[in-house]
């Protein structure tokens, strides 16, 4: 059985459909990413497959005793408040100091616990965030945009340390990134969202989709090729969707291909 899967899901906000007859299925090991324009659903998807918002069609299904670990966007503290990170880690239950201290550690983020949360950076902040969600020895890992305010440097050091807890711990990983040229490499598989599935497969499949490329245009697909890696582990993806692409792409990419010039988030 998949970790997470939904049938035909709609959500309906405030009186306006936010998602539409969306099938999704997510099983252990893989590192799924969602793409998609602002306002595309993106959030709105994780949520309701956590359960925070409740569909208003279709269904959502969780793998029996499955264990989630969020890591949102950013959090907003109180600059007043004398919060330190081993605090925050004992909110809402008390957590042994080894269990704290090894999950800092394995987020990247070790020695920083007797340091107060509002003297960290934007960086030691997010891996303080995945830390907490390490604690819940997550079968799935789901981030919502968790290197909003990172440089690229910064961001391209937390996905690394995503995957890296990908294969020390065998979870599954869902996020939400607008940083297309660097999140696709990483993944198994990329769902492009716009309010439904636009498209979805691997990442080649879907930087060479029409649908993709209406959204975003054809910039990423250079960049791509020099983010790109191959994986040494297989998944079963035979998910059948309404949108799937089933042709295949086999583009040979050269290390000495030119580089194209740097995109930011917001040129893409």
């Amino acid at each position: 059985m998949n970790l997470i899967e939904a049938k035909n899901l709609t959500v309906t906000l405030g009186g306006h459909v936010a998602l539409r007859d969306v099938d999704f299925q997510i099983s252990q090991g893989e590192i799924v990413t969602v793409v998609g324009p602002n306002g595309s659903g993106k959030t709105t998807l994780l949520r309701a497959l956590i359960g925070a918002i409740r569909p208003s069609g279709g269904s959502v299904r969780h793998q029996p005793g499955l264990t989630i670990g969020y890591v949102p966007q950013g959090l907003a503290i109180d600059p007043t408040l004398p919060l330190t990170v081993a605090r925050f880690l004992n909110l809402p239950r008390r957590r042994s100091a080894k269990a704290a201290a090894a999950a800092l550690a394995r987020a990247g983020a070790a020695g920083l616990d007797q340091r107060p949360l509002t003297a960290l950076s934007g960086g030691q902040f997010q891996r303080v965030l995945l830390a907490r969600a390490l604690l819940e020895k997550p079968q799935i890992l789901v981030l919502d945009e968790p290197t909003t305010g990172l440089d690229q440097p910064g961001s391209a050091a937390f996905y690394h340390q995503i995957e890296e807890i990908r294969q020390s711990l065998g979870c599954a990983v869902l996020m939400v990134s607008h940083e297309l040229h660097v999140v696709m490499s990483a993944s198994d598989r990329v769902i492009c969202l716009n309010g439904h599935v636009c498209c979805h497969g691997t990442p080649d499949v879907v930087a060479s989709a029409p649908e993709y490329r209406a959204l975003f245009g054809t910039g990423t697909r250079g960049a791509l090729a020099l983010y790109r890696h191959d994986h040494d582990h297989g998944h079963d993806h035979g998910h059948d969707h309404n949108h799937a692409h089933e042709h295949h792409h086999d583009h040979e990419h050269s290390e000495n291909a030119p580089r194209p010039e740097r995109e930011s988030a917001d040129d893409i």
